[in-house]
């Protein structure tokens, strides 16, 4: 009987740690998502791009593909690596953040340049024909370049959350806590983000539909949602640019703090808690607005100057493939 009893003490005692456990792994979670909430944004805005001009039919299926394509990427590819990292390598989690943010800068660069100087339409499935093979390689092409895109936005989801749960100068939580909170982390962020964008996209299939269904109200709402989606679109790549900008110029710039060159950090909060206090109302916005749109200066700087870089090397590896 004593034995049981201490069985039972034994349950009682691991159930109250995987509680505690579990409890720190959400808080831990609900935090490392809000920071990654800015690359969460692009990541929404930038694949509704990948499912334009594919056919209507198709979109919920390819979109189902990539959200498949992002889970394997975060939880078998990127959760055991930050693990390994975390437990052999912590000091290679920011130098992983900086070129994470080279990479968001740079692609929200390039969405910039591409803005000042449009560049040519893409190839759709409306210049091929439907169901044959050329359109099913389109498909899958399309695949995978969101799934290639998704792999770098979800690294650096991932590393924010892993730097957010061990701090270099904070407590270490247990590695069951770590892979927990990372693999929350990973399936809220591809629900979020896969779910909103399958909502982006059939909304005007929806907007069809009520209009055709008819109504007083059914039918403006329809035409004002198939009217309505294409400028939203656009405003959503525009955001999306925009905080790739911000993410990627932030990263940027607490990396350097992070190694003594805390200047534009210091630079930049001093100019925020200054409008801050010049600001009589909704202070806290503008506080946050300035910081967020210096940021983004930062990252267009750091963008254009990889660009750049990128412009001056790739010919040498072109160069190099043809020999």
């Amino acid at each position: 009987m004593s034995g049981l009893l201490a069985l039972l003490d034994d349950v009682v005692a691991l159930a109250k740690i995987a509680a505690t456990t579990l409890d720190d792994a959400a808080a831990q979670a609900g935090k490392a998502g809000a920071k990654a909430a800015g690359i969460v944004i692009d990541d929404a805005a930038v694949t509704p791009r990948y499912v334009t001009g594919l056919a209507a039919q198709r979109e919920l299926p390819i979109i189902g593909r990539i959200a498949l394509g992002s889970l394997k990427n975060k939880l078998l590819i990127l959760l055991p690596a930050a693990l390994i990292l975390a437990t052999f390598a912590p000091w290679a989690i920011t130098p992983i953040l900086m070129v994470g943010g080279l990479y968001l800068a740079f692609e929200g660069y390039e969405k910039l340049h591409h803005i000042i100087v449009p560049s040519a339409v893409e190839k759709t499935v409306a210049d091929v024909q439907e169901g044959t093979p050329e359109a099913a390689s389109l498909e899958n092409e399309r695949v995978a370049g969101a799934i290639r895109t998704d792999f770098i936005l979800s690294a650096e989801i991932m590393a924010i959350a892993l730097n957010t749960i061990t701090p270099p100068d904070g407590p270490q939580p247990a590695l069951i806590t770590q892979g927990t909170v990372l693999a929350v982390v990973g399936l809220m962020m591809t629900l979020i983000v896969y779910g909103a964008v399958a909502l982006i996209v059939k909304a005007d299939d929806v907007g069809v539909w009520l209009a055709k269904r008819g109504g007083p109200l059914s039918a403006p709402l329809g035409r004002s949602l198939v009217k309505g989606m294409p400028p939203f679109l656009q405003i959503l790549s525009v955001v999306g640019m925009i905080a790739m900008l911000w993410v990627g110029g932030g990263i940027l710039i607490h990396s350097l703090a992070i190694y003594g060159f805390a200047a534009p950090e210091h630079v930049i909060h001093d100019a925020s808690e200054a409008v801050r206090s010049a600001m009589p109302v909704a202070s806290g916005f503008f506080a946050w607005l300035t910081g967020t749109l210096a940021a983004a200066v930062v990252g267009v700087v750091a963008g254009a100057i990889t660009a750049v870089i990128v412009g001056l090397v790739k010919p040498m590896f072109g160069a190099k493939a043809a020999h």
